[in-house]
Formats: structure tokens, sequence, C-alpha cells
């Protein structure tokens, strides 16, 4: 009995579930920043940074150039991908973790500090470019892995739920932009033009000392740590990647085009649209955006609670679905110029797209092998991105201005959802996606 008492392990600091919640909530919080971060500089793209670093263009020009600094964020995703991915694989997810988050804050804060065109004339935008493409490089791996701390921390049967909360933190971080930026639109012409535009971005060092807090009390995935301490962590994960999963890789990124089309178009592309094409103000399209998001809040922990019952599956091909109609019902109903159609077209977008985004963290994690997950996570969610968000705000822009019309902008979201939807068809699960929490699961 003695030696029996005295081999028994030690009673852990801190329990499963407290690192189930901690996993979460870190990975929130960051992902919340990182489209906090996004939002604010789409938004100042739409409307802001035309004129204060590009204003010897035409006006539409001016704005089709600003649109296109915030695409080289999404450019420079892959860059990201490549390194956060392979450090992911190799040294593990917590500590890439801390690092983007910390890129990420920094580029943020320099971007609301840099001097404007007529203060130092091209340096300005080029300096804004740089930024940009540290915001993006840092995002590259961001994404990957805050989905991979969760769904890594999470039985199987609550990976859906728990993996839709991490992608609340996306419509938090919009919220939280928008609201920022609502107020400071409301600040006279000269004071939002010469300070007013920097708030939002300074701000962002607030949610960098939270995030960096959490993230550094949450442990290692537990499946990182099997992997560690058996001696089966990869040395070349790319190249496993490629040789293993490359397949899955191209259908993940085919897969998040529509979602991510839908994101920037709602979010990006409907300012410009409230301007160019509906003559109304920026402060009235975003004071219909705004309570629309709150479905978005709410739908995507709901989407991935029924995912966990009846299949994540099948919730992303319905999700698809959707997305290859609501598109044209969103813009019928902006045209009206009602508050409550508008509202209504926006809830009813948003609807499509929390199902679709919803199960993406659960759906792609589940597509690689936990030897190289971070890194073909990484690739193919950042090759979509590139596809559909990246590109979507100037592409819809050009249409516009060539077109006229919404009709052409709607079919193009359109066929991006026919392609997620195939995609998503075809996107098979990883041989040991069951393989979730080894170290970390409690006695039964």
């Amino acid at each position: 009995m003695t030696n029996q008492t005295t081999a028994a392990p030690p009673v852990p600091t801190r329990t499963v579930q407290q690192q189930e919640r901690r996993a979460v909530f870190a990975s929130w919080i960051g992902t919340t920043m990182e489209y906090y971060d996004y939002a604010c500089y789409g938004l100042a793209a739409s409307i802001i940074f035309g004129p204060l670093f590009f204003p010897t263009a035409d006006p539409l020009v001016g704005t089709l150039l600003a649109l296109s600094t915030f695409a080289v964020g999404y450019l420079a995703r892959p860059a990201g991908a490549l390194i956060f991915g392979h450090l992911g694989d190799r040294i593990g997810r917590k500590s890439v973790l801390v690092t983007t988050l910390v890129m990420m804050g920094v580029a943020t804060f320099v971007i609301g500090i840099l001097p404007t065109y007529d203060q130092i004339g091209l340096l300005a935008p080029i300096l804004l470019v740089v930024a940009r493409i540290f915001q993006g490089i840092s995002a590259g791996g961001e994404y990957g892995g805050a989905i991979l701390m969760t769904i890594e921390h999470s039985e199987r049967k609550k990976r859906g739920f728990r993996g839709s909360l991490v992608n609340t933190g996306t419509t938090a971080g919009l919220v939280l932009a928008n609201l920022v930026f609502l107020l400071v639109l409301l600040l006279p012409d000269e004071h939002l033009m010469s300070w007013g535009w920097r708030i939002p971005f300074l701000l962002s060092a607030v949610l960098v000392a939270i995030g960096l807090v959490i993230r550094i009390s949450v442990d290692e995935s537990p499946e990182f740590t099997e992997a560690k301490n058996t001696g089966n962590v990869a040395k070349k994960p790319l190249a496993e990647v490629m040789r293993h999963s490359g397949r899955n890789v191209l259908l993940v990124a085919l897969g998040i085009l529509s979602a991510g089309s839908v994101f920037t178009l709602t979010t990006v592309f409907s300012l410009t649209y409230a301007d160019i094409g509906l003559d109304v103000s920026s402060s009235r399209m975003l004071a219909v955006m705004l309570p629309a998001t709150v479905v978005v809040l709410v739908s995507i922990p709901v989407f991935g609670w029924i995912a966990d019952r009846v299949g994540i599956k099948r919730v992303f091909l319905a999700g698809s679905v959707s997305l290859i109609v609501l598109p044209f019902v969103w813009f019928a109903l902006l045209d009206t110029l009602s508050y409550g159609w508008m509202l209504l077209g926006f809830v009813l977008l948003f609807l499509g797209y929390s199902a679709t985004y919803a199960v993406v963290p659960a759906f792609f994690a589940q597509a690689f092998p936990s030897s190289h997950r971070f890194s073909g996570m990484s690739v193919g969610f950042t090759a979509g991105l590139i596809a559909g968000n990246a590109l979507t705000p100037s592409i819809a822009t050009a249409l516009l201005d060539t077109t006229g019309g919404c009709g052409a902008i709607a079919s193009f979201v359109a066929a991006l959802g026919v392609i997620s939807l195939i995609a998503g068809a075809l996107l098979t699960e990883a041989p040991d996606a069951d393989r979730v929490r080894t170290v970390a699961e409690p006695a039964s």
C-alpha cells in the first residue's frame, strides 16, 4: 500500500479543463486582434488612405491604389505561412503564436504613427506597404496556429463548437474596428485626416498586451508535446506536406475562397460601394453593417454546435451552397437604400458566411496528419485567402467601374461559392485525425 501511495503521480497544477479554456481564449484573443488590425486597415484603405498616401491620383484611382496595399498584406501571408508553419511543426505551436502576436501588434502600431505623403512624399506609401507586409507575414502563421492550439486541446466531439468559438474572434475584431472607426468618423474632416485616423491603429497595443499575457500562460499543444516526447517531430514539415498532403492543401485553398471573398466584400468593399455605387456615406453603411455583425457572433457558435451533432462537412457544404445565391440577394437589398432592407441583406449573407466559416477550424485541421498539420493548414488556408480575401475588394471595385452595376460582382462571388462547394465535397480527413489530446485526456 505504501509503495502504491508513493508511486502515485502528483496532482497536476492545471487541470485539462483549465487548459482547454485557456487555449480557446488565447486563440480567440489572437484572432480578434488579427482581424481588428485587418479590418482597421481595410476600412482606412477604403475611405482614408487614398487622399493621405496617394493624393496626386484621381479619387477612384487613389482608392484602388489604397485597396491594392490592402491586398499586399494577403500576398505577404505565404511567407508567414511557410516560416511559421515550419517552426510550428518543428518547435511547437505556443512559441510561434507569441511571436506572431507581437509582430502583428508592432506593425499595426507603426501604421498609426506613420507620416503621410504631404509630410515625407513618396516614402510615406512605401513605409505603409512595408508595415502592411509585416502584418501579412505575422497573419500567415497566426490563424493556423490559433486553430491548432484549440483543436489539439479538444476531443473530437467538441472540435466543431470550440473551433467555432475561435472564429468568433474574426467578427469580434471586425465589430471592435467598426465601432472605433464609427466614432472616429464623427470627427470633423480636418481632425479625422490629421490625427483621428491614427487612433484605431494605436489602440491595437491594448489587445497585444492582453493576448500576450494569456498566451504565455497556455501549455503547449498536447499532440505536439506527445510527438516531441516520442521523437516524432517532422524534420522537414513542408516536404512532408508536398509529399503526402498536396491534394488537401489545394482543396483547403479552394474551400476557403467563398467565405473569404464574402468577408471582404461585406466589410471592405461595401464602403466603396456605398460611396461609388449608392452615393451614401461610409458612416451610414457602417451603421447598417455593425448591428448585422452581431448575427455572426451568435450564429458561428450555433453552427459549430450543430456541426458536432450532424457532421462538420455537412454544415460546410450547406453554407457553401447558400453563398452561391446570397450575394445576389445582398446587392438587391442594398440597392433599395432602405435601412431595414439593407440590414436584412447583411444578416442573410452573414448567416451563410457563418455556416461555412464556423466549421473551418475543425474541417480543415482534420485534413492533415499531426506531423505537418501546422504547415499544411497554414499554406492551404493562406493560398485561399490570397485568391479570395485579398483580391475581392480590388476586383469588385474594378467590375463596378467597368460595368456600372453589381451583377458582375455578385456573379464573381457566386462562382467562388461553386468552387468552394466542390472542394469541400472532395476534402477528406487525414488517417490520424482522431488522435487528439492523447497526452492530456483524463482517465475514464
